[in-house]
């Protein structure tokens, strides 16, 4: 399968106007001024429909390469509910005025998971069947990616949402010819760009990771780093900490790394995943502090799955370290299943909380791994009532009850905090958001897209380092017909469109960008709404 060609280095508009924004940092202790058979590809079988069809985006408008959905990812239990309007020659999706959610959504598979699954398939011995993988254009990548690594990844023909990997029992070597650089290319892709980053750098070959203007403005140094503590001979733009990653892998044999934890826990999580891979004891101590602990503990669980046990040593709030012995192999669990996505799953309890509606996700619930579905109990210290199921989460309001600001550390939520931003907007009384300084190294720099785009509804958001404070619009009306820039960010786009919930029309711009991790979003929420 070809590769697209890297993109000129050059930031969006959007990005470098947002840049060009200076910061309002308050005086605060919190800030912190250091943070720097059949064959067919899965592949493939996504591609074939193009995004188009989702919305009937004309190809000039598109923002991202022209990926694809082929079903429906989530399925809705419900009475008839909204269909949006889409200006296809402006690219935008006007979601009207919704009065209540009501009903039942069974939720797509989480990203996080889908795409861990599949590396940890990957370089596992055996077969293994993954099931609900989530159907967007990172998961894409990553199938894209492990396609021309040589890894056969099957599509089961009557499940689209299941694959079959046979793993390479070890490290993934080049199939290129010695002194020829593979080329991968990852889009805005996260959860592909830094696992391959580390995974590919325990076996043998030369490869460029690379993906679109914004994943080069993307911090991966502090990997780079601990790979490099490791012995592996990677490295990423100098000037800026972000891709394009070099590799000229050799293997690896084991030692000690120290890294940063302050800016993103995929770092450790993709050192994690890569460790069994080499040929002696990987330690890996957080010399800082580490955020969005729950991912780390789910790339654990994960692991564990998979037949490989992570010693922790130390708090998982404060500085651990973590020892991946060398007598320990990746094996196949045969057959395992994806987790529906807490982070999609915290737009639709957010929209029965605003309404005063009820609303149930299925997909994730009290047993689930994933660490955003405490978002359910931010709802719930605002005046929703919560009720857990083991994967379930069901959210309703008396309309008696009015929805109340609160004070919320979402260190361990960063993605659900964004919708939180949302539910400010309807709550008495403002809203503080703190511990989201990762929010400015995501798809966009969402701080800054938080607070344009809440200022744009007409509310007063103080914008802080790492948290903001979000004072809802009088009378909690929100401002009609307002456009919402999306930043080419899937969850700016489901943020925004809950606005409609204040019987205003909201403008989506570029709607098509949910592609990245809920191409069905809109259908899904307008088959719930009233």
């Amino acid at each position: 399968m070809a590769i697209v060609p890297p993109t000129a280095i050059r930031p969006s508009p959007q990005i470098a106007a947002l840049a060009a924004r200076p910061i309002a940092i308050a005086n605060s202790s919190e800030t912190d001024p250091d943070r720097s058979t059949m064959r067919t590809p899965a592949a493939v079988l996504l591609a074939a429909a193009p995004l188009a069809d989702a919305f009937a985006v004309p190809p000039a408008r598109r923002r991202r390469p022209p990926l694809a959905r082929l079903t429906t990812s989530a399925a809705v239990d419900s009475a008839p509910g909204k269909t949006f309007e889409l200006d296809e020659s402006k690219n935008q999706l006007t979601v009207t005025p919704i009065s209540s959610l009501d009903g039942t959504v069974t939720l797509p598979g989480s990203k996080s998971l889908s795409n861990r699954c599949l590396l940890l398939a990957a370089l596992s011995e055996g077969e293994t069947r993954v099931e609900n993988l989530l159907e967007s254009d990172d998961v894409r990548y990553m199938l894209e990616a492990l396609d021309a690594l040589g890894v056969p990844a099957e599509r089961d023909p009557d499940d689209p949402t299941a694959v079959t990997v046979t793993g390479r029992g070890g490290p993934i070597d080049s199939p290129r010819g010695e002194g020829e650089a593979l080329e991968l290319f990852l889009g805005n892709a996260g959860t592909a760009m830094r696992p391959l980053a580390a995974a590919l750098c325990m076996g043998q070959g030369k490869f460029v990771l690379d993906g679109v203007p914004r994943m080069r403005e993307r911090p991966i140094a502090d990997l780079i780093d601990g790979l490099t503590q490791l012995g592996a001979d990677v490295s990423c733009v100098d000037e800026t900490g972000c891709p394009p990653v070099t590799i000229d892998a050799k293997g690896l044999k084991g030692g000690e790394a120290k890294i940063s934890g302050k800016m993103s826990s995929q770092f450790l999580s993709s050192l994690l995943m890569a460790a069994p891979l080499v040929d002696g004891d990987v330690k890996i101590t957080i010399k800082d502090e580490l955020i969005s602990a729950p991912y780390v503990s789910l790339t654990v669980g994960l692991m564990k799955k998979f037949g490989v046990d992570v010693a922790i040593e130390g708090d998982m709030d404060g500085a651990p370290s973590f020892l991946v012995t060398a007598d320990q192999k990746y094996k196949s669990p045969g057959r395992i299943l994806v987790e529906g996505d807490a982070s999609s799953a915290s737009y639709f309890l957010a929209g029965a909380a605003i309404t005063g509606g009820t609303v149930t996700v299925r997909g994730c619930g009290s047993d689930s791994v994933q660490g955003d579905v405490a978002f359910a109990d931010v709802l719930e210290r605002m005046g929703a009532t919560v009720t857990w199921g083991p994967d379930s989460i069901t959210v309703a309001r008396d309309p008696e009850t009015t929805l109340r600001g609160v004070d919320a550390d979402c260190g361990k939520i960063p993605d659900a905090a964004m919708t939180l931003a949302a539910v400010a907007l309807f709550a008495e009384g403002p809203t503080t958001i703190r511990d989201v300084y990762s929010w400015r190294l995501k798809e966009t720099e969402r701080m800054k897209a938080i607070v344009a785009e809440c200022t744009k509804l007409g509310a007063r958001v103080e914008e802080h380092e790492d948290y903001c404070v979000v004072h809802p619009p009088e009378g909690n009306r929100v401002k009609e017909g307002v456009a919402i820039e999306t930043y080419d960010d899937h969850r700016m786009a489901m943020t925004f469109s809950l606005a409609a919930c204040g019987g205003a029309d909201v403008v989506i711009d570029d709607p098509g960008c949910t592609a990245k991790t809920f191409p069905t979003y809109f259908e899904m929420l307008g088959s719930i709404a009233s």
